[in-house]
């Protein structure tokens, strides 16, 4: 008794400890979105005379999936996020979008909630088959893309913005850099890895000659931002690009209007759009109201580390109708809560049907985690943005492997 007692202490620690870490994780995602708005809201002043520079797309809602017995949700604004990584500046199809966000704007008291889809999350795609999430987006753009999270999680999004990642390159240059304290063993991978960076982002790469607190341009802090090779993983690289926004954040709110006006002809350009003018318009027309609430990953409760035929390694939600449900709870929690439609139920067990990979009875008897903090012990999956998974066998017998992973790296 007292050996069991001592076990589910131990494992009640380690569960508090991984649920910190994944806030950190989370945190460094609303960071990277508190600065796109900031500098987007910003523009509101320039808006009329560059609006041009965006990337308008206007998407035909009568084309968008939606769930029978799905209706928007009343009081509620959802919006799609994507950061792509375009590498020519195009952010239609053929583009990664490595950042899937979905954004509910509470119309009422202007609060903001994120939940950010893992981007290997295997769901179902516009052919029928599966893939993962952030197959959408590359096979048929951001329409694709919003019926795919329409389809799957009983969504209502009719809008989206992308942000290339290269406009985070540009914006730290605009600002003249940032000072950052290198640690020796972080200089090996930054040099590394600092030509790719300047090649997407069109720069030129200064190599780093030694350690300590220095000035850094912006293809030097991207890359500082983005290498997990050191000790810590994922964890460490969380924590440079949490320090990195920090310091963008410092340096926009103490920046003139002269300086924010370049930041905005660069990033808009950068930036691709359903919404119109007029709506770009009226939701900034709050700025000063808008509040940051909590952010959460979806799913919650995953199993890793699998492989689905052609998809390479895969995330697969524990109960995709469970986490949809708990999904929305999260999202709109002044709604009454619903069960899911009949075409989210079909597909998550069509998952389940496909993967072998059924919800354990004990995350539906309160013996889970009890948080929502993930069915692997803390939810803490991290996909990054480029790969960098062991390997491993699926259920089948077929060979794992990420397809188009690179590593270490981003």
């Amino acid at each position: 008794m007292a050996k069991n007692k001592k076990s589910l202490k131990a494992e009640k620690a380690i569960k508090v400890k991984r649920k910190k870490k994944q806030r950190r994780r989370r945190r460094a995602v609303v960071l990277v979105v508190e600065v796109i708005m900031l500098l987007l809201l910003s523009g509101v002043a320039y808006a009329m005379m560059k609006f041009d520079k965006l990337q308008a797309v206007a998407i035909d809602k009568k084309d968008l999936e939606l769930n029978e017995g799905v209706e928007e949700k009343e009081g509620y604004t959802t919006i799609a996020l994507f950061g792509g990584d375009s590498r020519d500046g195009q952010l239609e199809e053929g583009t990664h979008a490595d950042t899937i966000i979905v954004a509910s704007i509470n119309n009422k008291t202007k609060e903001i909630r994120l939940a950010s889809i893992y981007r290997d999350t295997l769901l179902q795609q516009k052919n029928m088959g599966y893939n993962k999430a952030n197959h959408a987006y590359f096979a048929g753009g951001p329409a694709e893309s919003i019926s795919m999270l329409n389809k799957n999680l009983d969504l209502d999004i009719q809008d989206y913005v992308t942000v290339d990642f290269k406009a985070l390159v540009d914006t730290i240059d605009l600002l003249d850099g940032l000072d950052i304290d290198i640690k020796q063993e972080e200089v090996q991978y930054m040099n590394e890895f600092l030509q790719e960076t300047a090649d997407v982002a069109g720069t030129k790469a200064d190599f780093i000659t030694k350690s300590g607190e220095q000035h850094l341009d912006g293809t030097q802090a991207v890359t500082y931002a983005r290498i997990r090779s050191t000790a810590g993983g994922d964890y460490t690289r969380t924590e440079r690009q949490r320090l990195v926004i920090e310091k963008i954040f410092e340096k926009v709110m103490h920046t003139d209007l002269a300086t924010i006006n370049k930041i905005i002809d660069t990033v808009f350009e950068q930036v691709s759009t359903s919404f119109s003018l007029k709506e770009l318009i009226g939701l900034a027309s709050d700025v000063t109201k808008y509040k940051l609430g909590e952010n959460t990953g979806f799913p919650f409760d995953v199993e890793d580390g699998l492989t689905y035929q052609n998809a390479g390694s895969v995330v697969i939600a524990l109960g995709l109708a469970e986490n949809v449900k708990q999904l929305h709870e999260f999202l709109y929690p002044d709604e009454e809560a619903r069960e899911v439609s009949e075409t989210v139920q079909n597909i998550s067990d069509e998952i389940s049907y496909v993967t072998g990979v059924v919800r354990p009875a004990s995350l539906d008897q309160g013996s889970g985690n009890g948080d929502g903090t993930g069915g692997n012990g803390d939810g803490g999956y991290d996909p990054g943005t480029d790969g960098g998974y062991d390997s491993g066998t699926d259920r089948g017998g077929g060979t794992a492997g990420y397809t188009d992973g690179s590593g270490t790296y981003e």
